[in-house]
């Protein structure tokens, strides 16, 4: 909108002989109960008119209809000027931009940035929680990358550590020989089970201690299973080849078994780290601190930081026998993420349970000088709840990440049959269906919220057809494809001309437009939410058109190739935003 920002320069300049800066016109979208489309605030400009704020908009909105075609009509509510535009610039606006195939295509900025999430660790599946991380750290790399920016997708594995050894020590001690093949369990699953058996046997052992006597503290401390957990740790750090190769052969079990999940979920990876690899780096970086004076060592030899005049505490940054603590493993991995791929920004998806470690690792880093530490964001999401009784988790605390999604094929299968709209449909096109159904569904619910607030996921909510849904958006663009099919509809790059618009035609037109700034807006905000709702009002505002303006029984060829084209229009922005939530949209439902 810089020609209406011109013009209002202009305006001022003209009626008050004022010269004004562009950066100090504040425009606004119209609210929807008013007439309009953009909205200029007149308090700042009655102090040149000497005027009250409704006889100054009056003025400057008769001067801009009688100096800009484009402005149509205007009207003034209190200090604030309603601007209407002409029908002629909204049919430029969809022959110019909306109809073009690099419509929403941003140029590349010249910006990288790293997507960091997933993170799992390998003694057990991934469940809802991971859910949520997958789907928002995927569909913000989505994002960024359509508006422009150079993503890098990475997943930091953890897979080292004592709960990695409480698996592969309670499959040593009873797994007999069992393997994700004779045991017809996914991977990762099969670890799952022997860390839940280690747990068990453990917290078995610890009632056993007290029982003799010792506090629940020192049987913690005593117990058998634990001890040899940390002996088995020592030896992985030492290098024993025989516990090497068991570590070698689960993880490779559990990776097979998240690349299923991952494909499930419809998520990718540019890069993976491994804890493994990174657990030891870092400590350079403590000696660079110690030699600048932003940590200190204790007496016992132990090295912190003081960052009790930043509002945090004082925090531990290598122990006294000289091991890594989790944050020096983390400055370490920062570092080596950045000396790859030297990105502008570097995005963590981690949970909102993580938020004072991030604000400390990133200040730390700032202390040591990394000029590149001021690119990195935590971005902080909320727990997901179910309601209960609605599913359950294979252990009894969490649910399963490939339960659940079973779970959802299953409801869009009963869902949509009730509905009787798929009985032509063969039983392959029938499961492609549910499959896509289930998973948009399941995404959209995800997505469709602020990512810092928690949310309350309800399965068979989610897959209702009506509403802020998944599949009410699916829907409505399976009907315009269904249109377009039935009117053997051609595309073209420029509008049929029509002399006058709808209003519900100009409403859709006008939304479809905001298309680009919304994706921009969420890629600066990190909101998946931004798109998952634009495409949700889009899909509602198509619904109002399709039933207010006839399409086949248009009363001209030309306003029915115009609605056609309006519809197409629509599907597009429709998939590509869905697309960008990493959901896909069916042809035919």
């Amino acid at each position: 909108m810089d020609f209406i920002i011109e013009a209002v320069v202009k305006a001022i300049k003209d009626l008050y002989q004022t010269d004004i800066a562009a950066k100090d016109i504040n425009l606004q979208e119209t609210r929807k109960e008013f007439e309009g489309q953009v909205t200029l605030v007149t308090f700042p400009y009655t102090k040149f008119s000497r005027k009250g704020p409704e006889h100054t908009g009056g003025e400057i909105g008769e001067y801009l209809q009688a100096n800009v075609p484009e402005i149509s009509a205007f009207n003034v509510i209190k200090g604030f000027l309603n601007i209407s535009f002409a029908d002629s610039f909204w049919l430029g606006k969809l022959n110019d931009e909306i109809l073009q195939d690099d419509f929403a295509v941003a140029k590349p900025n010249g910006k990288k940035v790293m997507v960091e999430y997933s993170s799992p660790n390998t003694n057990k599946p991934l469940h809802l929680g991971h859910i949520r991380n997958n789907l928002l750290g995927f569909s913000v790399a989505q994002i960024l990358d359509a508006a422009g920016y150079d993503v890098v997708k990475t997943n930091l594995v953890n897979d080292r550590g004592i709960h990695i050894c409480k698996s592969m020590l309670a499959w040593k001690e009873f797994g007999e020989g069992e393997t994700p093949e004779s045991s017809g369990l996914k991977g990762d699953h099969l670890a799952g089970k022997y860390y839940v058996w280690f747990d068990k046997a453990y917290k078995q052992q610890i009632l056993e201690l007290v029982e003799e006597g010792q506090t629940e503290e020192e049987a913690k401390k005593n117990a058998p299973l634990i001890k040899e957990a940390q002996a088995m740790l020592q030896r992985w750090e030492a290098g024993d080849e025989e516990t090497i190769n068991l570590w070698k052969t689960m993880n490779g079990w559990v990776y097979a078994g998240f690349e299923e999940t991952y494909k499930s979920l419809g998520v990718t990876f540019d890069k993976f780290y491994y804890e493994s690899n990174t657990y030891l780096l870092g400590k350079d970086n403590i000696d660079e601190g110690l030699a600048k004076g932003v940590f200190f060592k204790k007496e016992d030899g132990s090295v912190w930081i003081d960052l009790t005049e930043d509002g945090l505490d004082q925090k531990l940054v290598l122990r006294a026998d000289g091991t890594s603590v989790y944050i020096t493993q983390d400055i370490g991995t920062a570092q080596l993420k950045y000396d790859d791929y030297q990105m502008d920004e570097s995005i963590y998806v981690v949970g909102n349970e993580q938020d004072y470690h991030f604000k400390v690792l990133f200040l730390i880093l700032q202390k040591l000088g990394k000029e590149w530490a001021r690119g990195l964001y935590h971005l902080s999401y909320g727990m997901v709840d179910l309601p209960s009784g609605k599913m359950k988790s294979r252990e009894g605390t969490v649910v399963d990440a490939d339960d659940l999604m079973a779970d959802m094929f299953k409801t869009a299968a009963e869902t949509t049959e009730a509905m009787g709209k798929v009985d032509a449909f063969s039983d392959e096109d029938k499961n492609k269906l549910y499959r896509t159904i289930g998973m948009g569904a399941l995404k959209y619910f995800l997505l469709k919220v602020d990512p810092k607030k928690r949310l309350l996921f309800d399965p068979n909510e989610s897959v209702d057809f009506q509403g802020n849904t998944g599949p009410f958006i699916q829907y409505t663009h399976a009907r315009i494809k269904s249109v377009l099919s039935k009117a053997n509809y051609s595309p073209q790059t420029s509008a049929t001309d029509v002399a006058v618009l709808g209003g519900v035609e100009r409403d859709l037109i006008v939304l479809l437009s905001k298309f680009p700034e919304t994706i921009a807006e969420a890629a600066t905000g990190h909101s998946p939410a931004l798109v998952a709702n634009y495409v949700y009002e889009l899909a509602k505002l198509y619904n109002k058109f399709y039933h207010e303006s006839p399409i086949m029984q248009a009363e001209s060829e030309s306003l029915k190739q115009f609605r056609l084209q309006l519809s197409a229009a629509s599907a597009k922005v429709i998939s590509k935003g869905m697309g960008l939530l990493g959901i896909d949209v069916p042809e035919r439902m």
